[in-house]
């Protein structure tokens, strides 16, 4: 792996980096032959979607819907939703990326309004993103969230902290919001924020932190784009962080070289894991270690935007290579492990949410290879995957085309 000090030291990698073809934002053309690369393989060529959309050209989608092991069922239409996540009680929250947040009744029959959202930055990919709740949040009703941030003339991820209060009309508000993470620096891009929450059983706390779609900066030690960055609970620095000595906002940084992160999550032994966006092709599964080196925008197994191709990982060995990739794309939305008794048989299986695939994809892991072993398709671009305190499974169907997105209940057959 990559140390700071390597990637500081170094003026040949960063000359390297800056003189590789600019990751650019085009549209790709159509799909070619490609499959699933495991830990890190040679792609096989293809074409992924818009930069952290998904679009044409993407993988091909799953076993048609009618097939899947499951019955899906509509238990609400929604407009823009990003994230969701339940609450004790079995009620739901869902954010929207216009800076709404929705509660809706566990039969779906009610859907209510939390107020006291920060304002946010709508528009391209940026809008109200994830929310998750405190690790204690049954006795202190503290929740979590991550929009794109306004500037003067530029944006940025941040992630704050509220208290949760609700009501009886079955709605509530967010009360005294206070800011505990900038990524650094805020650009005018509108793509690849990535602002992922999660928390281990540590009582840490680690956010995803997208590239901005600028390339360079996720090898840039003196910025938090393209980083995955590890926090306390109050948004302090953790003393054994492992660029800590350095300060700044470099000592935040957990892991680097990501591209666009949208998903991260814990599995049960508290290992971290990440599912993030290639450009064309190497969309990937990251198995995330403490000041690894991810190789973006050096090495993927996808190739660039506009034509040029991007050296594999295993050709550069001091960057971590990914547990599992895909080429052509699946355009990856959120990730979770999955460990319900409602399907048996993905007991400890992680659950990937495909937006230009319209499919859930289901990997196993294994130590530091994955594989696919299902892939169902959906029929719309999932954006996300939560478990519900039953076991069941609930989707969060993408907006796009001029169709608002559904949320979706999944149940065996």
């Amino acid at each position: 792996m990559l140390k700071t000090n390597a990637v500081l030291a170094g003026g040949a990698l960063l000359a390297a980096i800056l003189a590789l073809p600019q990751t650019s934002v085009a549209q790709p053309g159509g799909a070619q032959p490609g499959g699933v690369q495991p830990g890190g393989a040679p792609p096989g060529g293809g074409r992924g979607g818009p930069p952290g959309g998904g679009g044409p050209g993407a993988a091909a989608t799953g076993i048609p819907a009618a097939d899947n092991p499951f019955t899906t069922t509509v238990v609400q239409d929604l407009e823009q939703p990003w994230a969701m996540e339940f609450l004790p009680d079995g009620r739901l929250l869902v954010t929207d990326r216009r800076g709404e947040l929705k509660l809706i009744s566990r039969d779906g029959a009610s859907v209510g309004n939390i107020t006291g959202v920060p304002a946010v930055s709508y528009g391209g990919q940026g809008g109200f993103g994830d929310l998750v709740l405190h690790p204690q949040y049954a006795t202190n009703n503290l929740v979590y969230m991550s929009y794109a941030e306004p500037g003067d003339t530029t944006r940025g991820a941040a992630v704050a902290r509220a208290r949760l209060v609700l009501d009886s009309s079955g709605g509530g508000r967010l009360e005294n919001p206070q800011v505990l993470w900038r990524a650094e620096p805020k650009v005018s891009s509108s793509a690849h924020f990535g602002h992922r929450i999660a928390f281990p059983p540590d009582g840490f706390m680690y956010i995803s932190s997208g590239e901005r779609a600028q390339g360079t900066p996720a090898q840039d030690m003196a910025q938090t784009l393209g980083k995955i960055v590890r926090l306390t609970l109050d948004g302090d620095v953790p003393p054994d962080n492992p660029f800590v000595a350095q300060g700044g906002v470099t000592a935040q940084i957990w892991s680097l070289g990501h591209r666009n992160p949208l998903g991260l999550t814990f599995d049960r032994s508290g290992q971290l894991w990440n599912v993030e966006m290639g450009a064309m092709g190497g969309d990937e599964i990251n198995r995330v270690v403490k000041g690894s080196n991810y190789g973006w925008p050096v090495v993927s197994n996808g190739q660039n935007y506009g034509g040029g191709d991007i050296p594999d990982h295993v050709t550069r060995p001091e960057f971590k290579a990914p547990a599992i990739s895909w080429v052509p794309s699946i355009s990856p939305g959120g990730m979770i492990f999955y460990y319900g008794n409602a399907f048996p048989d993905w007991q400890g299986d992680a659950l990937v949410a495909g937006l230009s695939s319209q499919s859930l994809i289901r990997v196993e892991l294994d130590g530091e290879t994955g594989r696919e072993v299902g892939r169902y398709g959906m029929g719309a671009r999932i954006r996300g995957v939560e478990q519900a305190p039953d076991g069941t499974l609930y989707l969060i169907e993408d907006a796009g085309r001029g169709s608002p997105g559904r949320l979706l209940r999944i149940t065996p057959k």
